[in-house]
């Protein structure tokens, strides 16, 4: 089970080892001991689920600390276009962005320390998308960022007259704004 370091201290692309036959495919999405085995040491305690339809922009979503977030991502089905802000002030990488495309087809996923701001954009016809938490929902402790931001200036990859995006998410702050607690170590 292979992780890839991008050049975000702490932020990996895994590509997992896919054994294929005529029968189909099979692969291990998440094994504790080969994570731990790379380094990775977190104790995910909530899993979570979304189905979204093309032109979906969800995030940019975050929890603060003492409630901040790994997350393990990946497509169930269909493309979307995943995307981080590094919020941690320190940070060779504090305020650059991250993107890439997971897919049910490419079965990479994208291991998000905390003190990353996150979200996705819909490119198939739907996609269901699929994550690990080691903190549980803290509706106290959650944040986020202005998705359009223009500082950050992510391709979501979607026209603008096609994005879906909910007013809660169009409420965020600017980065410049954010509500941020985290320091990179």
């Amino acid at each position: 089970m292979p992780f890839f370091s991008t050049e975000f201290p702490g932020l990996f692309v895994f590509e997992p080892n896919v054994f294929e036959d005529n029968r189909g495919y099979f692969f291990e999405s998440y094994n504790q001991s080969v994570c731990e085995s790379n380094g990775i040491k977190t104790h995910f305690v909530q899993d979570n689920q979304a189905r979204s339809v093309y032109g979906v922009i969800r995030g940019l979503h975050y929890q603060l600390n003492p409630n901040a977030q790994t997350k393990f991502i990946r497509a169930l089905s269909g493309t979307i276009l995943d995307a981080v802000v590094d919020l941690r002030a320190g940070s060779p990488t504090f305020g650059k962005h991250f993107s890439i495309e997971l897919s049910a087809e490419n079965k990479k996923q994208l291991y998000i320390p905390q003190g990353f701001a996150h979200g996705y954009s819909v490119l198939s016809e739907t996609a269901e998308v699929f994550y690990k938490c080691d903190a549980f929902y803290s509706k106290a402790d959650e944040a986020g960022i202005q998705f359009d931001d223009p500082k950050l200036a992510i391709d979501w990859k979607v026209p603008t007259e096609k994005q879906i995006i909910s007013e809660k998410d169009r409420q965020h702050p600017l980065f410049e704004t954010c509500r941020n607690n985290f320091i990179f170590s």
